[in-house]
């Protein structure tokens, strides 16, 4: 079962993470990593933009209104996220307990991720979706 692991932090958090080098964070993440990789758990890992970057489509009208910068009442972003193929939702809890890089306002949201398989297989996209996958090796 796949599970993606999303990674949350609040401003308190971030504060805390400002006396820590990009290096030593590196290094920390790194290891993490290169423990689920030889664990055979690992299936994608990211980082997400400084959220000041960020532009939100709003589809609460039409045509959807697009502005800069993340939601205006935020109180958590997303930082990045682990993807996982792990064998049950309590494994993925127990990569998430060992995430580096936490601590006080930090959160791991952890959320399974359907498969193709779930969805009604006589139905015309999910037979398009299957036809792409399998061309493109990912299934």
């Amino acid at each position: 079962m796949k599970y993606m692991l999303i990674m949350r932090a609040n401003d308190e958090a971030y504060a805390g993470m400002a006396d820590v080098s990009m290096d030593e964070m590196i290094e920390k993440m790194g290891r993490f990593q290169e423990e689920m990789l030889r664990a055979g758990v690992l299936l994608a890992a990211e980082g997400l933009e400084d959220p000041a970057e960020t532009v939100v489509v709003d589809h609460g009208s039409e045509p959807p209104v697009v502005t800069d910068g993340p939601y205006g009442e935020t109180k958590e972003l997303f930082g990045g996220f682990y993807l996982l193929n792990v064998a049950s939702r309590e494994e993925a809890v127990e990569w998430a307990k060992r995430a580096p890089g936490t601590g006080p306002g930090f959160k791991t949201e952890i959320r399974r991720v359907s498969t193709i398989d779930e969805f009604p297989q006589d139905n015309e996209w999910i037979q398009k979706e299957r036809a792409w996958r399998e061309a493109t090796g990912q299934l």
